[in-house]
């Protein structure tokens, strides 16, 4: 299975970057042909140009910048995505890239009377979340109502990629994680994957 590794943390030494290696290998015995798409090591430039945005709507998305993230995002089969909750959002960097990469023209297609959009990513058959966040898993659960896992399933999956399977794993009050809690971590991510 195709599958492409998105990671969005600035930080080498990150517990994101660690979680990302220990999947990557992970998945790649598995079976998986796996690409990685570091946002920060690429420098992706997560700011939508203005040429992007007019082209929304016209008969075909102004994707000069971002053809081959496009390119990536359309032939995978399994999307990973691997980043910090930040403010229970996400990066900058990774909402640039979805801002960008997941394109009228090729992640959906836009109802000609405005309405619903309808989905073209038919390839996508799985969706494999991995996220720290630094507070406990009530505060995101019951006062916030877990707004990153409810955009991803339902706003960007269920506009783009209705029938894929979506997976999440949450690693709450990890800015102090200890090495045994993270190693038990990745075991989760083993028996999930």
């Amino acid at each position: 299975m195709k599958c492409l590794v998105v990671l969005a943390h600035p930080q080498t030494s990150s517990l994101c970057h660690y979680l990302s290696g220990e999947t990557i290998a992970h998945l790649t015995a598995k079976g998986y042909d796996i690409e990685v798409l570091d946002l920060y090591d690429k420098a992706f430039e997560p700011a939508l140009r203005e040429s992007e945005r007019r082209s929304y709507y016209a008969d075909s998305f102004d994707a000069s910048c971002v053809q081959k993230e496009i390119e990536q995002l359309v032939r995978a089969e399994s999307l990973v995505l691997v980043f910090p909750t930040w403010w229970f959002g996400f990066p900058a960097i990774l909402k640039g890239w979805f801002d960008r990469v997941w394109a009228p023209g090729h992640a959906y297609d836009h109802a000609d009377d405005l309405g619903a959009i309808t989905p073209k990513l038919r390839n996508l058959k799985e969706v494999k979340v991995i996220t720290t966040l630094g507070s406990p898993w009530w505060v995101d659960t019951f006062v916030l109502w877990q707004p990153v896992k409810r955009i991803l399933r339902i706003a960007l999956l269920g506009a783009c990629a209705k029938r894929c399977r979506f997976t999440m794993l949450s690693l709450y009050k990890s800015e102090n994680v200890s090495e045994e809690r993270a190693k038990q971590f990745v075991e989760r991510i083993k028996s999930a994957f």
